[in-house]
């Protein structure tokens, strides 16, 4: 609060308090009273009026800058009414109970928005359990009938699983620290199984797998960790070369283990390389590939975001290189609620 701003709110007080001085004035004059007394009065009641003004001042100054740094050390500022005291001053406590309202009305639709998020996501995960039974169907039909048509629609029976695979987890995502079992678990077995997991992808498109010793073991979830390798596949695949090769191995740092997913494809300009883990950001290889939807690794980094996983990507030239920094010790840290 400024002075200014003081000095203008105050202004009916000081035009009130000039009224009367003014009317002492003539009063004392009007009862024969001598100019030095008069002055002497005037100067008595201007002291004791600047001193309130100055004390009430510097007093609601103070206040407000307690109430300015109680809200700014809230997340939830609209809770400010639950940490301050009911005000001592009439205007203040109109205030106080105008803010209390705001709190009441806030809290109600913060429950709405939670609780129709919380149907949206439970119909979206009903919905999905759904789609899956007909796809693992045609699946099923394709793999028993080969052929140039079924292996056609394979592929696209594959996209379709993909990205209903992607909104599951995607849904999962908000609260993914809920549906996280934190175990020992063998990188080997995890990337293995997402290998499987797009076996036709990889064999329809004549990737070429290295997997080198592999075998560490680290602290995660074995089933998130491979819905980030599917993404981290899936994309490596996207953005192929004639002759695609995929290679897996892993190197230790201080006591974490680094996962590293590396390709020969077409690289990744360095100027979008800072921007790859962004929603909906497709860069400059991704508009040339109508596919892109720029959602896979932004999935990657909001998944390791919320369960301790380090992520980072490298690329010079052709070829990109995803690394996944795991916990290598049973102290495991950074899972976030």
């Amino acid at each position: 609060m400024s002075g200014r701003q003081y000095l203008k709110d105050q202004l009916p007080v000081l035009l009130i308090n000039l009224l009367g001085m003014l009317a002492l004035s003539l009063f004392l004059m009007a009862n024969g009273n001598g100019l030095q007394i008069i002055l002497f009065i005037l100067a008595v009641w201007l002291l004791v009026m600047v001193l309130c003004l100055l004390f009430f001042y510097f007093s609601r100054r103070k206040h407000l800058e307690k109430l300015l740094d109680m809200a700014e050390q809230l997340e939830e500022r609209y809770l400010l009414p639950e940490v301050m005291k009911l005000p001592k001053r009439a205007d203040d406590q109109v205030f106080y109970q105008i803010m209390k309202m705001a709190e009441k009305s806030m809290l109600e639709r913060i429950s709405g928005i939670q609780r129709e998020r919380k149907e949206y996501k439970e119909y979206i995960e009903q919905w999905i359990h759904e789609v899956k039974t007909p796809i693992t169907a045609m699946k099923l039909i394709c793999e028993n009938n080969p052929g140039p048509f079924t292996r056609d629609l394979m592929a696209e029976v594959e996209n379709v699983n993909r990205f209903t695979e992607q909104a599951l987890y995607f849904a999962r995502s908000e609260h993914a620290e809920k549906d996280y079992t934190v175990r020992e678990i063998r990188l080997s077995e995890a990337v293995h199984g997402a290998i499987a997991d797009n076996k036709y992808l990889l064999r329809q498109n004549c990737v070429s797998i290295i997997v080198e010793d592999i075998d560490e073991l680290v602290y995660a979830d074995d089933k998130w960790v491979r819905f980030i390798l599917d993404q981290l596949i899936s994309n490596a695949v996207k953005y192929r070369t004639d002759q695609p090769v995929l290679h897996f191995f892993t190197r230790k740092e201080n006591d974490r283990v680094l996962l590293c997913v590396e390709d020969n494809g077409i690289g990744i300009p360095p100027g979008d390389l800072p921007r790859i883990f962004e929603k909906g950001f497709t860069g400059e290889n991704g508009r040339r590939i109508h596919s892109s939807t720029g959602i896979g690794l932004y999935l990657c980094r909001r998944l390791c975001d919320k369960l301790g996983i380090g992520i980072s990507a490298s690329s010079k030239g052709k070829g990109t290189t995803i690394s996944l920094s795991f916990h290598s010790n049973d102290f495991v840290t950074g899972v976030q609620g």
